[in-house]
This record gives structure tokens, sequence and C-alpha cells, in this order.
């Protein structure tokens, strides 16, 4: 006899792919196919500039699957399923590839002056950034991380601290301002296979902000799409340039035949 409340071979909850939080190298994979789709004539210019822009905007595989329900996947015979434990990073493989390793430094500091701290760099579990008169830049899009629960500690006294990370790192700010800023709009979700990162610490006559910006090589990727889109509107544009010339041309000599036509007649 079952419980209350339960039906006999009922199965756990489990979560709904389509509510599943997307990825950079899911959404890229279906701008590959819209890509592709236009390039074989499916799509046209404007079809394929309004679903590129949808999957790039798209926060779901809920979002991102409709883009391509009606297109084949380059090389196959039907769209792939996204996958939930796709990796999250768009270029050098997936988060688990970079996470783990010995930290390059546990501290920052700048007293009048500065301090970086971007590349490809390995951040601790703990990291504690002081600038006092100063600025400091921390930048995550091209590090690595020695755990997936990382600690950020900002403390700045009439100075500031940079923060920039990319687009699905998950992101979490908790810094007090106090007659200065500590910004709380970086906060977002991320890829739940990459690391967790926790910002906070405290801003007295200074600023912490925490901004979230595309990798390198994303940018020049998405430069490179839209010099590609930009071409494929002239020459569109340029092809309707000529077939209206055509067209005017054909008026131009039927109209004539016409005339010569009635001239004849009379």
């Amino acid at each position: 006899m079952t419980s209350a409340g339960s039906s006999q071979g009922a199965s756990p909850d489990l979560p709904d792919p389509a509510g599943m939080r997307a990825s950079d190298a899911e959404r890229e994979r279906i701008a590959e196919i819209l890509r592709e789709a236009v390039a074989e004539g499916r799509l046209d210019m404007e079809e394929f500039e309004e679903r590129l822009g949808a999957a790039y905007a798209a926060r779901t595989h809920g979002q991102l699957e409709p883009l391509v329900r009606d297109l084949p996947v380059p090389g196959a015979a039907a769209p792939a399923p996204l996958s939930a434990d796709a990796g999250g990073v768009a270029a050098g493989g997936g988060w688990a590839e970079r996470i783990g390793g010995s930290p390059t430094s546990k501290w920052a500091v700048a007293i009048m002056g500065g301090f970086q701290r971007k590349g490809a760099w390995t951040v601790p579990r703990t990291f504690t950034a002081f600038s006092l008169m100063g600025g400091g830049e921390i930048d995550l899009r091209e590090a690595r991380f020695e755990d997936r629960e990382v600690v950020i500690r900002c403390f700045a006294l009439m100075g500031g601290v940079q923060i920039t990370v990319p687009p699905d790192l998950e992101t979490h700010v908790g810094g007090i301002g106090l007659m200065g800023g500590f910004d709380h709009t970086g906060s977002a979700d991320g890829d739940p296979t990459g690391p967790r990162v926790t910002v906070t610490g405290l801003a007295v006559f200074g600023g912490v902000s925490v901004e979230r910006k595309l990798r390198k090589a994303e940018r020049r990727r998405l430069k490179a799409e839209r010099r590609e889109l930009l071409r494929a509107e002239r020459r569109e544009l340029r092809d309707a340039r000529h077939g209206e010339r055509r067209e005017r041309r054909e008026h131009r000599g039927e109209s004539r035949l016409s005339l010569e036509k009635d001239g004849r007649d009379d």
C-alpha cells in the first residue's frame, strides 16, 4: 500500500531540462547551427539575425532549443540535444580543465599605486586585495581556480578595486560601502559546472565594482561575425540594386517594342 499523497511507482522529482541554465558553449553551438543554416539558404538574413540575437540572449535550454528545432545540425540528420554537462568555457575546453593547481598569489596591495592580476593566473581559495589611495585590477576571464569555491576580499580606502569576470561565471557580491561604493550589480548565476566566486569586503571613501565582460577570443569572434553579417547585407543590397536595374532595362525594352509596334500599326 502506498502512503497518502504519493502514487505507486512514481519517480522522484527531477529538474526540468528546459529550465537548465545554458552555458556559453551551448549558445555558441546554436549560433554555429544558425550560421550553417544561413549559408545553406535555409534562413534568410533577417531570420538569421533575429535568431542569433535570441541565442546570445538566451538564459536556459528552453529558450535555445526552439531556435534550431526546424534546422539540421551540420554533419548530422537532426539537431543534437543540448547537454546539461557541456563545457561552460567558450574557448580552451570546459571549466573542469581550469579548476585545480597552486595559486599564483594570495594577496595584492596598492598604496598610492596600483596592482594587476590578469591573464592565465591561478586564483586561490581566498584572495585578499587592499587599496589605499590607489587602484587594483583583478581579471578572472582567463584565470584558473584553485577550488570551485573562491572568496575575494576587497578593502578599498580612498581607492578602488575593479573585478572583471566572464559572463558564465557564478558571482555573488556582498561587501559594504561606507561613504563609498560596493557595487552589487555584478552578482549573477553562471555555469553550474564552473567555480563560484564570492566578493566581499569594505569600501571606505572608495569603490569596489564587478563587471561582466566577454573573453578576448569571444569578442574577436563576435567582431568577425558582425563583419561577415555586414558583408552579407551589402551583397544582398547590391544584388537587389542590380535586380532593380535589370527590371528597369527590361521595362524600357518592352516599352520601346510596344511603341514600335504601335507605329507599324498606324
